[in-house]
């Protein structure tokens, strides 16, 4: 039997790259896109011993030729939509990029399903973001959206765009709607990654502080490498379906700062800064998800909560470190 064919969309960041080992691990044909292909050094991949075992395309998903002719080339079976913005606080500072490379490139990609004809099954990177404040309550797949971020908003459409097609043109494409989701493979942009390095160092001996913007945030933490697998559930259903992703646990931004400091033997009140500057224009103070659909038409359910989190990127975090010096 001839191997099924998987194009990532956003192959290099931190979902696409643990997917893209899943995925291998389990036998497919790898493709992976960037808007330059030649350009990207593909670090996490390497970082994972993967990156020769992937084909990779240039592609722009604002632009349907682009979009089109790399589908028409690499034929996938499955198509995992991972690209676009990926900050929500980035997003406030670049809105029409944050709309083009999401909304736009979703739109682009569900188009050319349609105009190729094939039986491609697509998965596209909802947000729990689009919820914005549900005043405390687990959102669920029933939850209205009320979008509070440009991020937000272009996933909020992005996902009403797969709806659309699924229902129009029967299409088997569906939104996992992922709550936070951390790993080693973070960038430092991410307030998680730079709390973790932020205390490697200041264990090490560094005299720094840490500045936070509003720590009274409260999220619900999972493992990304866990979240991937959810996303390869959802495209193995007999019928396409959109599912809430979370741990169903809430811990505030404070809690895990504790907990971090906690585990380097440091108390955090000695080095973290409350800075006005990084506070959003709007914030959504709880964010908390309802994975209970999951567990029962997928059988997936979170095994790593927040500490357990925590626990896998200092150690990674340690290890680096270990080995630079």
């Amino acid at each position: 039997m001839s191997k099924k064919k998987a194009l990532i969309c956003g192959v290099s960041g931190q979902d696409g790259a643990y997917l893209a080992k899943l995925l291998l691990d389990k036998g497919y044909e790898v493709h992976g896109s960037s808007r330059d292909a030649q350009m990207s050094s593909f670090s996490n991949l390497q970082r994972l011993y993967i990156k020769d075992l992937i084909i990779f395309h240039s592609m722009a998903l604002n632009d349907f030729r682009s979009v089109l002719q790399i589908l028409t080339k690499v034929q996938p079976d499955e198509i995992y939509n991972l690209s676009g913005q990926s900050s929500v606080a980035l997003s406030f500072e670049q809105p029409v990029e944050s709309m083009e490379s999401i909304s736009i490139g979703t739109l682009n990609l569900l188009e050319a399903i349609r105009f190729t004809g094939r039986a491609i099954r697509m998965y596209s990177a909802g947000s729990s973001e689009s919820y914005g404040d549900t005043g405390g309550y687990p959102a669920n797949e029933e939850t209205p959206f009320r979008p509070r971020s440009p991020y937000a908003v272009a996933k909020a459409a992005a996902f009403w765009q797969v709806a659309s097609y699924r229902e129009a043109y029967n299409i088997f494409t569906c939104t996992g709607i992922l709550f936070n989701h951390e790993s080693p493979l973070r960038p430092e942009r991410f307030v998680t990654k730079k709390i973790v390095k932020a205390a490697c160092r200041i264990a090490a001996g560094n005299s720094e502080k840490l500045y936070l913007g509003n720590t009274s945030i409260a999220r619900d933490w999972g493992s990304a490498q866990e979240y991937v697998y959810a996303m390869w559930l959802m495209l193995q259903q007999d019928t396409p379906d959109d599912f809430v992703i979370a741990t169903g646990e809430t811990n505030t931004l404070e809690e895990f700062v504790a907990e971090v400091f906690s585990c380097r033997n440091l108390n955090f009140h000695d080095y973290v800064v409350a800075d006005p500057s990084l506070l959003r224009p709007s914030e959504i103070l709880v964010s908390r998800g309802n994975p209970e659909k999951a567990m029962k038409k997928l059988g997936w359910q979170a095994m790593s909560k927040m500490k357990d989190v925590i626990k896998m990127m200092l150690e990674d975090e340690c290890s680096v470190n270990t080995v630079r010096s």
